[in-house]
């Protein structure tokens, strides 16, 4: 999947010093409430089992050729924050401070919502954000996800306590968006 500035593509073992670059970054990780990773080592062994999954891909900026966040959706099986119902998912992201504000999330997203919806068949996208997380919620309202609801009681994947603000786009909006 790609765009004029952007490639979709699985994490490919090269990848390391990249994703510890930015994913080591404390901002990115309050952000988006996961420890930051702590060394190269630690991103490397992550790279093959939380960067590995099947509908989990690297933002990759065609000018550089170079990993610059991540873009995924969750199922079931997966660590998912909002209620799924039968033929729904999560869609999650992050990208690296230095490229914040600069389109890349809402781009990297519409391309999935389209995969997801075309191709996997899906009845609806779950999105959320944390409280204070103004960019992220830009972004999904760039894409078209409405407000659902709000948890206050949620847990980050560290643990920690945080407000988080669910939100969700239906096949049907999705389509009707797009006329």
């Amino acid at each position: 999947m790609e765009t004029e500035r952007i490639l979709l593509r699985n994490w490919q073992k090269g990848d390391e010093e990249e994703l510890f670059r930015h994913a080591g970054n404390p901002a990115l990780g309050n952000a988006a409430g996961w420890e930051p990773h702590k060394s190269l080592e630690h991103s490397r062994e992550v790279l093959p089992t939380i960067f590995g999954g099947k509908e989990t891909y690297a933002i990759v900026l065609k000018s550089t050729g170079l990993p610059v966040g991540n873009i995924e959706v969750m199922t079931e099986a997966d660590f998912h924050t909002a209620p799924l119902a039968s033929n729904e998912a999560e869609l999650s992201y992050w990208i690296g401070e230095e490229y914040w504000g600069q389109g890349l999330v809402p781009e990297a997203a519409q391309l999935l919502i389209q995969h997801c919806f075309e191709n996997l068949q899906l009845t609806g996208l779950w999105c959320c954000h944390y409280h204070g997380n103004i960019q992220s919620k830009r972004v999904q309202e760039k894409c078209g996800f409405q407000y659902h609801h709000s948890n206050e009681n949620a847990r980050t994947k560290t643990g920690e306590p945080r407000v988080v603000h669910l939100l969700y786009l239906s096949r049907e909006q999705w389509e009707k968006n797009r006329t």
